[in-house]
């Protein structure tokens, strides 16, 4: 019984991990790897050490990857603080317009936010641009990787 309980945790650890990559304050591929650390307790799983450490390394360089990208983008477009802000909002309201609000609700929150610090539209679009960019670049990292360890996660219980 035990097992089964864990089971359902991992299952559970595994999707809140995959929605952690999109919403901002859940750490997605950390989530994700605790996930299969649960599953390996359980009969159903029987990882290698190797497995495991590469998922670990995995996940602690994407969350470092994660604050470090979209300064990075924002920093190569010229935006600021305001346009990564902005783009955090954006997705905040976007996820409850759907996969569209996901894309758009970022470069428009990047925008306002470059556009109240510097009342430059061209300014605030490149700015945007780049906050978005690096924005998603951190949610595709975070997204692959947690789509690795689900990979994993499944062949694991169907195999």
């Amino acid at each position: 019984m035990p097992d089964y309980i864990l089971l359902v945790l991992s299952i559970i650890l595994m999707i809140v991990g995959i929605i952690g990559c999109l919403v901002p304050v859940l750490p997605g591929p950390p989530l994700s790897f605790l996930g299969l650390i649960v599953l390996q307790l359980t009969k159903f799983a029987d990882f290698s050490s190797t497995l495991l450490i590469v998922m670990a390394a995995i996940a602690v360089v994407v969350t470092i990857l994660d604050y470090i990208v979209p300064v990075w983008g924002t920093k190569k477009f010229g935006g600021s603080k305001y346009g990564m802000r902005g783009a955090t909002v954006g997705l905040v309201i976007g996820l409850f317009l759907g996969p569209v609000g996901i894309i758009i609700g970022p470069f428009i929150g990047a925008f306002v936010g470059e556009m109240i610090f510097k009342d430059d539209m061209k300014y605030a679009l490149r700015a945007g641009f780049g906050s978005l960019l690096g924005f998603l670049t951190g949610i595709g990292l975070k997204l692959a990787s947690s789509f690795l360890m689900t990979f994993y996660f499944v062949r694991e219980l169907v195999i």
